[in-house]
């Protein structure tokens, strides 16, 4: 195959025809791949060089040195018109669930292969540093860092960085005084006010192309289009009067006018598909199987709760940050196993956090921890899994846990993959390929809910339930994504008068999380007007003394959900309003 290409030299015109044998797919993935030394390398890297004098977007040359990356044609098309159309510019605004990350790390590999882009930021929130790293190193062979100091901003040229932590102080001089290629923005809805100091950031960086990422572009009113737009493209819309005067058809800005022309407008810097009636994700079957606990179970659950409110709430007032944190450990670990709690009420018995009294009765709950050899819910679990021929991924978030399960399901004959933190990589590469051999459980703490693609399995069992809902999401999400072909079942093993049953309770019933799409949950849980993390709110509930009033906090939490939830409804509608014209159904 022949691609010519026309690209000047800096100190002569040189017209090249590079030459490649397309029967080789691996050509081109070993040519982008930093080479070593010696004389193949230094072939494969005069391959890459060659290479990165295409020119032209008529094709994308990044496929083959992908991996694990599922060709879509509207990711393809995606791409294309950000190269061809859209001079690298774009407001990338897919429905939840449809790829942007992979659109935007196609775009970004594209333009790194022909050279164009040397310096890259990301710029994510906090949370999705790491998940963003681990997605362009795995699939994408990018070595991005995640910011950590300030020399980072001059020694990392692919950098991934929090907005919230980026615009601050000496860091956001440092990103500014800096060319980047390409900066690219996920969950750009957070510039949305143009006074923000977000946007002000955002603004002030000096980028050849930009990418903007996100599901809801409008989220209150059409002001916000125009803000997005304006940080990418300033002009497109016009003049903030010119956009509101021509475009905004209502006093609140939240109705559309002259719709016609603005779909024109907008096709010029945004990107938009939804899931049609030809492509759909899965639904999701979601099973709860609540336990009671044994008597030796439940007054261990009740007595650590009581030591743990009475800590919490302790009139003193010497109770430390890091003396509650503990706290909140131990009561999720309680709800875990008995297991996961015995060597933390061990530990915290000889720790001077506590006073004698205290360590007095942490020794006592552990004694009495220790004399537990079985848990109901693990004899729940088992009985799941001999109903099921199905591949089941077993979620939980301690270790000691995870070592007690393994130890009963392989004393009931299951074939169990291991997966945590602390294996080395290799080692958990070999997990996941065992569990798509013969392995029927993959077992997991939360380290298996981040980055990794399983969607030849189906079944999610969450054995304990995570106080961050966005890390059950997670969870579901290693199956519930593009990919899977089939419909996918979510099991929650809880049990009754416990923590665990309140998380249902608003999780479930309120909101209906596990029939969500992943990555609607975290635009829900933007909607509350708390401050605190969800972890926060939750142990602040049950640490309450009177059960009343633990219910009627419950109550007024749940109420606050439906209404999150409310408003994220409204937010579709007002998205398909205003941006319909500018979206196409995705085709499976």
């Amino acid at each position: 195959m022949s691609l010519p290409v026309r690209e000047p030299h800096p100190s002569t015109d040189v017209s090249l025809s590079l030459q490649f044998d397309e029967a080789d797919p691996d050509l081109l993935a070993r040519a982008f791949r930093t080479p070593g030394d010696g004389p193949r390398a230094w072939h494969l890297n005069c391959e890459a060089h060659r290479l990165s004098l295409v020119h032209g977007f008529d094709r994308l040359l990044a496929w083959p040195s992908l991996h694990g990356v599922a060709r879509y044609p509207h990711q393809e098309r995606t791409c294309l018109r950000v190269l061809q159309e859209m001079r690298g510019r774009a407001i990338l605004a897919d429905e939840v669930g449809l790829g942007k990350t992979i659109e935007a790390g196609l775009v970004l590999k594209e333009y790194a292969i022909r050279g164009l882009v040397r310096r890259a930021l990301i710029l994510t929130p906090a949370s999705l540093t790491g998940q963003w790293r681990e997605e362009m190193e795995s699939k994408f062979d990018l070595p991005f860092a995640v910011l950590r100091s300030l020399g980072d901003w001059e020694d990392r040229p692919y950098l991934i960085a929090s907005i919230d932590l980026a615009k601050r102080g000496p860091h956001r001089s440092a990103a500014q005084s800096r060319p980047w290629d390409l900066v690219i923005v996920d969950e750009a809805h957070r510039l949305k006010n143009r006074l923000s100091v977000n946007w002000r950031f955002v603004a002030g960086l000096s980028k050849k192309y930009m990418l903007l990422l996100t599901a809801t572009p409008v989220q209150n009113d059409m002001e916000e289009l125009f803000n997005l737009v304006s940080v990418l493209k300033p002009g497109a819309l016009r003049t903030y009067e010119g956009f509101i005067d021509r475009y905004v058809g209502s006093r609140d800005r939240r109705v559309p006018a002259n719709v016609p022309e603005l779909r024109d407008r907008l096709r010029d810097v945004m990107i938009r598909h939804r899931r049609g009636i030809a492509f759909t994700l899965p639904p999701r079957r979601v099973h709860s199987l609540p336990v009671r606990l044994s008597p030796a179970e439940r007054r261990l659950y009740d007595d650590v709760t009581d030591f743990v409110r009475d800590a919490y709430w302790s009139a003193s007032g010497r109770m430390s940050w890091a003396a509650r944190l503990t706290l909140v450990v131990l009561q999720r670990e309680i709800g875990s196993s008995t297991f996961a709690a015995a060597e933390t009420l061990r530990r915290l018995a000889q720790s001077p956090l506590f006073g004698p009294r205290e360590r007095d009765q942490l020794e006592a709950l552990q004694r009495d921890a220790g004399a537990i050899q079985r848990n109901v819910k693990a004899t729940r679990l088992v009985e799941f899994l001999r109903s099921t021929d199905e591949k089941a991924l077993v979620f939980t978030q301690y270790l000691r846990t995870l070592q007690h399960l393994q130890r009963v399901l392989e004393a009931e004959g299951h074939r169990v993959a291991l997966y945590h933190g602390g294996l080395p990589p290799a080692a958990k590469d070999g997990a996941v390929r065992s569990f798509q051999g013969d392995r029927q459980v993959f077992l997991s703490t939360e380290a298996g809910g981040e980055g990794r693609n399983l969607q030849f399995a189906r079944t999610v069992v969450n054995y304990d339930l995570p106080w961050n809902p966005l890390r059950i999401e997670q969870r579901i999400g290693r199956v519930h994504r593009l990919g899977q072909e089939r419909e996918v079942h979510v099991v929650n093993l809880w049990a009754r008068e416990t923590v665990e049953a309140y998380l249902m309770e608003l999780l479930d019933r309120k909101i209906h999380m596990f029939e969500l799409v992943v990555g609607e949950l975290d635009l829900i849980l933007g909607n509350l007007a708390e401050r605190r993390s969800f972890e926060d709110m939750m142990m602040e509930i049950w640490a309450l003394r009177e059960a009343e009033e633990r219910r009627a906090a419950l109550h007024r939490l749940g109420e606050a959900l439906v209404r999150a939830r409310t408003e994220y409804d409204r937010m579709q509608e007002r998205n398909e309003e205003a941006l319909r014209p500018v979206s196409e159904e995705v085709a499976a």
